[in-house]
């Protein structure tokens, strides 16, 4: 079994293990130089991977109870001061199965930390004018603090055209052009939930970024692109990032050429929606690896559908040193820092220039 990450004392044992396999490696490569070794680099490796231990899997679902939990704490003063209650609306249009149950989750950790919440239905038939006319009514409505449309949109809604009509100062999921240009520019913010939670798990984790080599499979504007920003931005600026250098891929990487910058990486996050696309001979030993994807696949022993990420979980554990699951890794941070952005959205901790609505024309 892998080791889970429990305390800070599973942590120390990790990296004590990680510091002994270190040392016997280069006491190897000592020996085996002053034997004449032709094959030193082989005869290293094998050796020192009997001392070493499966990765640390990391559990998104306590890091996200423990972030749940702080923010609980700060509605509960929010809500003691004499401050109105947040409240999150949820847009939700058409009939998607996995859209539905996304919105369960988020409306149910809303109530675990103390955030009301309400979901307004809209069929698939809703036309975009009519989405637009309901964004502008909440946009207005001073008892809602955040406001998210579940994607994705039916084709006929243009998604970004209606990511922009949300007033930056309640865009909980962070897509409004103002609050990505802001993340761009290292400027105090909404950060989109999903790489603020892969940014979490990082620092939480312990994991080192800076001067670190980096590679994010997956380029998404709401996904891949923001997880490298926060990645390779200056720790200095208002709003800090990892300093790390980050290489991303994409789908016209050719796999050789992405599995050259892998080998290299200390730090792999994977998030470009395909199964097993990171497998154990691209990763070095001792990288930490992150599984964004979610992908729904055919269990080939029971041939149920089930979950699985862009990582070979089983074979890519054996040389990680941290790794996430996929359920139970990024997915609950997500919904943790989508509950986090309510507050600061109630809380109107962001710059003015961030709360004005945006244009209706």
């Amino acid at each position: 079994m892998a080791a889970p990450l429990d305390s800070s004392g599973a942590l120390d044992s990790h990296r004590a293990s990680c510091d002994l396999e270190f040392s016997i490696s280069a006491l190897l490569g000592a020996v085996g130089a002053a034997r004449g070794w032709k094959d030193l680099e082989s005869h290293t490796a094998l050796i020192a991977q009997k001392f070493r231990h499966e990765a640390v899997v990391i559990s998104g679902r306590k890091l996200a109870r423990q972030i749940r939990q702080e923010a609980k704490s700060e509605v509960e003063q929010w809500v003691s001061s004499g401050n109105r209650r947040p409240h999150l609306s949820v847009i939700l249009v058409g009939d998607n199965p996995a859209s539905h149950s996304y919105v369960l989750n988020k409306t149910k950790a809303a109530a675990d930390v103390g955030i009301s919440s309400e979901t307004i239905l809209k069929p698939s038939t809703c036309s975009e004018e009519e989405l637009m006319e309901l964004i502008l009514k909440l946009n207005n409505d001073c008892n809602v603090d955040g406001l998210l449309v579940q994607l994705p949109l039916p084709e006929h809604i243009d998604e970004r055209k209606v990511c922009n009509a949300v007033t930056p100062g309640k865009d909980v999921d962070g897509f409004h052009v103002v609050n990505v240009g802001k993340m761009c520019l290292d400027q105090t913010t909404m950060l989109p939930a999903t790489p603020w939670g892969v940014w979490e798990i990082i620092k939480r984790t312990g994991i080192p970024t800076l001067g670190k080599n980096v590679v994010v499979a997956g380029r998404s504007k709401n996904v891949g692109m923001p997880i490298a920003m926060l990645l390779h931005t200056d720790g200095r600026h208002e709003r800090p990032g990892g300093d790390a250098t980050v290489t991303i891929s994409h789908r016209y990487t050719p796999k050789e050429q992405l599995r050259q910058h892998t080998k290299i990486a200390d730090i792999v996050v994977a998030a470009a929606g395909i199964p097993n696309l990171i497998t154990a001979d691209m990763i070095k030993e001792g990288a930490a690896v992150i599984d964004v994807g979610i992908n729904r696949v055919q269990d080939p022993v029971t041939g149920k559908p089930k979950l699985v990420g862009d990582v070979d979980f089983e074979g890519v554990k054996q040389k990680a040193s941290y790794i996430t699951p996929v359920p139970g890794g990024v997915g609950p941070m997500t919904v943790a820092m989508l509950m986090k952005n309510t507050i600061i959205a109630a809380k109107k901790l962001l710059p003015k220039s961030a709360t004005l609505h945006p244009a209706t024309s």
